[in-house]
């Protein structure tokens, strides 16, 4: 029974730990999710707005993979969010929605260093 017990439980963790890497999102950008294998530079944040306008640059980092990886992941997951794809050219995706603009794109190739810039209206 412990072991049984000890099963079930350490199959909770994984399945915890699973569910939270899959849904990380970008931190200020709460609807703007975190490709798999990338994780956010923390110490490179940018945030600042007012009541009326917002600006917000993060960045994303990963030792594996290449932009039209990620790029492609963008344009599958942000259209069911609410974002239109506006304009793709080499390493460099933007969308739209409402009054906002979101702009991704490579800063570095190995490591892959992507920069995500959110602006826009409240």
């Amino acid at each position: 029974m412990k072991k049984l017990f000890a099963l079930i439980f350490a199959l909770g963790l994984i399945a915890g730990a699973d569910a939270r890497a899959a849904g990380a999102f970008i931190e200020g950008m709460e609807d703007v999710p975190i490709p798999d294998k990338m994780m956010q530079i923390q110490s490179d944040n940018i945030s600042f707005g007012n009541e009326e306008t917002r600006f917000v640059e993060a960045y994303l980092q990963s030792n594996f993979g290449k932009f039209h990886v990620v790029a492609g992941f963008y344009q599958k997951t942000l259209p069911q969010l609410g974002w239109k794809l506006q304009k793709e050219e080499g390493n460099y995706i933007s969308f739209v929605r409402e009054s906002e603009e979101l702009e991704i794109s490579q800063v570095s190739q190995l490591p892959l260093i992507v920069r995500v810039t959110l602006t826009g209206q409240h």
